[in-house]
């Protein structure tokens, strides 16, 4: 069994990604359809936009408030510091548009409640990726500052 995991991994790390795609895809079809009462689910651009504009000082306001309350328990280690930035922040969408889809299945609104997901993911991914060369600066100035003895220097 652990020589077929190994040998198939690759694949059904690509099946993974293709079942969530498909579900984000069928929760918003469904949101999209067209309804028998002619009563639209109608969303404007603009709220869309607020609502990203909101996610975005929630993300940032949530790491900041991460930031400085991990100061206060890792105050001398400097990755797990960085590690918890990054692990009290971050949503997967692979656990919450299943989650929502299941909550709220018979809801016509489902892939509006789907939405911030989607948008807080690749966020995340954006402000951490611009983040990261400054935190590894600061993990390293960290370590030197402590003595701690930086992996491959030793």
């Amino acid at each position: 069994v652990v020589e077929f995991v190994k040998v198939h991994k690759p694949k059904f790390k690509k099946l993974q990604e293709y079942a969530l795609i498909f579900i984000v895809y069928t929760v918003f079809c469904r949101q999209f359809q067209n309804d028998d009462d002619g009563v639209g689910n109608q969303v404007e651009v603009g709220d869309i936009f607020i609502m990203i504009a909101l996610q975005f000082v929630l993300l940032c306001s949530f790491m900041v408030l991460a930031w400085h309350s991990l100061k206060l328990i890792f105050h001398n280690e400097p990755k797990l510091r960085v590690m918890g930035l990054f692990g009290c922040t971050h949503k997967t969408v692979a656990m919450g548009v299943p989650l929502i889809n299941a909550i709220y299945e018979d809801n016509p609104n489902v892939g509006l409640y789907t939405l911030p997901l989607l948008v807080w993911h690749p966020m995340q991914l954006v402000i951490g990726s611009a983040i990261a060369p400054k935190l590894a600066e600061f993990v390293k100035r960290e370590e030197e500052r402590l003595g701690i003895a930086v992996e491959g220097d030793e």
